[in-house]
């Protein structure tokens, strides 16, 4: 493998991780999908992505994520047990789609940087929602859950067509977040000393 498709493999992984912040199943379902058709090689060890039970399961856990989300007060208890679920999912994608990589070097890198990515989407996501809960009642969130929603497929798709694209969404995508907290942090800790 040369060191362009080596660094290929690694974007793609971490683009894949960082889709599932936004949601958990819903890359999983992708990168199952994209194996099972033939359009995505994984590794021996994670053949199973790509069979037919692995489809259905991913198919069914990803409707029911989704649905769970546009409910009030669910959204936020799934957030609560999607972070460590985040993590799980980003380092097993990025580990079954960094392929001819030595194993002590996939797996640091599938959980260094696929976990990590996606434990920072899922805890920008969750802190968003947490704020969008307070300052607009929770019905801020349902645009959020549908935001997020179309970051999983975005990126998981641009993962697989332009993984270097994917990355620099992504980044865009923490950048913008992270200003919109400050700016609410930095608003709700003014109207506080107002008061």
């Amino acid at each position: 493998m040369s060191g362009f498709d080596l660094g290929l493999s690694i974007f793609l992984g971490v683009g894949l991780a960082a889709a599932t912040g936004f949601r958990v199943f819903l890359p999983m379902l992708v990168v199952s999908v994209a194996s099972y058709t033939g359009h995505l090689a994984l590794g021996d060890s994670f053949a199973w992505l790509g069979t037919p039970a692995a489809l259905t399961m991913l198919g069914a856990a990803a409707l029911a994520e989704i649905a769970a989300y546009y409910i009030p007060g669910i959204d936020n208890l799934l957030d609560v047990l999607a972070t460590p679920a985040a993590f799980v999912a980003g380092t097993i994608v990025s580990a079954a789609v960094m392929t001819d990589l030595p194993p002590m070097v996939k797996w640091t890198a599938a959980i260094i940087a696929g976990g990590g990515v996606a434990g920072l989407t899922q805890g920008v996501t969750a802190t968003l929602r947490a704020n969008s809960t307070v300052f607009t009642g929770g019905i801020g969130n349902l645009v959020l859950a549908t935001a997020e929603l179309g970051g999983a497929l975005l990126v998981s798709l641009l993962a697989l067509a332009a993984p270097l694209a994917a990355l620099a969404v992504v980044i865009l995508f923490l950048w913008l977040a992270i200003r919109l907290l400050s700016r609410l942090l930095r608003a709700a800790h003014r109207s506080n000393s107002q008061k």
